[in-house]
């Protein structure tokens, strides 16, 4: 009896359903699963899972340079990548933008008052205390007898 072995894709139906993912699914699972098919934004034709997306996109950055210099990257979440003009309204809804709490505003902005530090330096030495005035005056390349 022969056993045979095929590589690549196949046109078992099963095959297919159990790759694709239903939209209950990704309602489910969320933002959060790394299955998840993620387009590539230097090349509309990549389709890659999100677990593998930043690998994907700093190979993809030094394939497509002129691309790259024109895209700006979304200080919530790296992997947001968009045009210049498309940043700002990207910042005020992406879906990774997190509140620090009631009333503190956003990561992005520093409205926080730290506090004033109260540590005092423990140690007291004092360098100019600690000369010694009789050591002979060290020259370069010159043996002063001490051995």
């Amino acid at each position: 009896m022969a056993t045979t072995i095929t590589f690549g894709s196949t046109t078992d139906p099963r095959a297919s359903r159990e790759r694709a993912q239903l939209p209950e699914e990704i309602e489910e699972k969320g933002n959060l699963d790394p299955d998840r098919i993620m387009q590539c934004p230097y090349d509309k034709n990549h389709q890659i899972r999100v677990c593998r997306f930043p690998y994907h996109l700093m190979k993809c950055m030094k394939n497509h340079p002129k691309l790259a210099k024109e895209l700006k990257t979304c200080p919530f979440n790296a992997c947001h990548l968009m045009a210049k003009n498309e940043l700002s309204r990207h910042i005020d809804t992406c879906e990774n933008r997190m509140s620090l709490g009631p009333g503190e505003g956003t990561i992005g902005q520093a409205e926080r008052q730290l506090p004033a530090s109260t540590w005092v330096n423990p140690n007291t030495e004092d360098w100019d205390d600690e000369i010694d005035e009789y050591a002979p005056t060290f020259k370069w390349g010159q043996n002063n007898g001490a051995e």
